[in-house]
């Protein structure tokens, strides 16, 4: 379909294009983007190292942090070259791979987000049978399935975006490569592919958002029945696991759940996703969970404990 284009590149326009506003955005996104780097790939060390967080649910934190390492990879280090350039570049091929990896990571978040309020669900309200439920090869099949189900949504997102003709102009008003701001450019009627792309993504977005929330009122409604000392742990769990679907979803279903419009608030809420939540992620999960911080300082001292002995 991409011969019949005569578009064989598009150019970004970015958050900005004032040449001071661009060093701020180099400084500040490059820093973001470390900060996410660190955190994740710490919390990815700490739950294969450490013994005491073998648990289902750090094995779905892995591979939460792995998504969020991998969704602000795909989008970022582009990002943060562009703001030092004058004119920004993407060639077609690359702009469908961004849309095909920026989806591919950013479905099996939400999924792996689901998987997360299931191990909680069955850990609350299912506790005499949690181990069984929740065994290793369950787990493993699970997030087997999460990944091939992100994988059929992406490739639904490369056909609608490969299905639209571009005979120019080709200037994205956006930093990045997505089916919105593309659906811009098509020079053909995109009503039937912006109603795919709203039963597509704005579906999975939406119902996984309603869905979890309704988990997580029916365990935190069941929480009534657990001691004090339970429930404070099981609380602040879940309060976690919360916190990271309202940043997440909020923003998704503001972009993906809406007729083929733009706003000028849109780029800087989808930095809010692709950058903001996969930062924010390891800081909530660290700072709210006793384990984990455990997990860090006894790695931590064993590091101190090498360098000494060298």
């Amino acid at each position: 379909m991409q011969l019949n284009n005569n578009v064989t590149e598009f150019i970004l326009l970015g958050l900005t294009q004032d040449p001071f506003w661009k060093k701020i955005v180099f400084v500040m996104f490059l820093l973001l983007y470390l900060g996410t780097l660190l955190g994740n790939l710490l919390i990815i060390i700490i739950v294969k190292t450490s013994q005491a967080l073998k648990n289902p649910m750090y094995f779905f934190l892995f591979y939460l942090s792995l998504s969020d390492t991998c969704l602000s990879t795909s989008i970022a280090p582009r990002m943060i070259a562009d703001a030092l350039l004058k004119k920004t570049t993407v060639s077609f091929s690359e702009c469908m791979i961004q849309v095909f990896s920026s989806h591919f990571f950013g479905c099996l978040e939400i999924f792996i987000l689901i998987l997360m309020a299931v191990d909680r669900y069955v850990a609350i309200c299912k506790p005499l049978h949690y181990m069984t439920i929740m065994s290793h090869r369950v787990c493993g099949v699970l997030v087997a399935a999460a990944w091939v189900g992100s994988c059929v949504h992406s490739l639904a997102q490369i056909f609608l975006a490969l299905s639209l003709p571009f005979c120019g102009p080709n200037v994205i008003d956006h930093y990045f490569c997505d089916l919105q701001p593309l659906l811009k450019l098509a020079c053909s009627d995109t009503y039937v592919v912006n109603l795919l792309l709203v039963s597509n993504s704005g579906a999975i977005c939406t119902v996984s958002f309603v869905m979890l929330l309704f988990s997580y009122g029916v365990i935190l409604h069941s929480l009534r029945n657990h001691s004090a000392e339970g429930r404070k742990k099981a609380l602040s769990t879940c309060v976690s696991h919360i916190i990271v679907v309202i940043l997440f979803f909020g923003p998704c279903i503001f972009i993906y759940t809406r007729p083929a419009t733009t706003f000028p608030m849109d780029k800087m809420i989808a930095v809010f996703y692709t950058l903001g939540t996969p930062l924010l992620n390891p800081l909530i999960y660290t700072l709210r969970n006793t384990e984990v911080k455990s997990a860090m300082r006894k790695l931590w001292s064993k590091k101190l404990i090498t360098d000494d002995k060298r």
